[in-house]
């Protein structure tokens, strides 16, 4: 597990090590997010991943606070929505 500290809630991504995992990262950082990052097969299985998301569910996917948001493109709304982004 590893991500970046930030002063706002703290969110959460679970990974495989794609881009797109990467970009989740970074964008939630650049808006001082306390970013958590867990890793397919080294934190969570895919099947632990499926269980929690099922079977179409898509890398990365992503909570901020208490909220699951979904993926990278789901996050990006969400956070525009929210103004934390323009």
């Amino acid at each position: 597990m590893t991500g970046c500290r930030g002063t706002k809630v703290q969110a959460v991504i679970w990974s495989n090590r794609s881009l797109e995992c990467e970009r989740a990262e970074s964008l939630l950082c650049s808006v001082d997010e306390d970013v958590r990052v867990f890793y397919l097969d080294e934190d969570f299985t895919q099947r632990q991943f499926n269980a929690e998301f099922g079977e179409d569910a898509e890398y990365p996917q992503v909570q901020v606070g208490v909220d699951h948001r979904g993926t990278l493109k789901e996050t990006l709304h969400y956070l525009k929505n929210v103004e934390r982004i323009k």
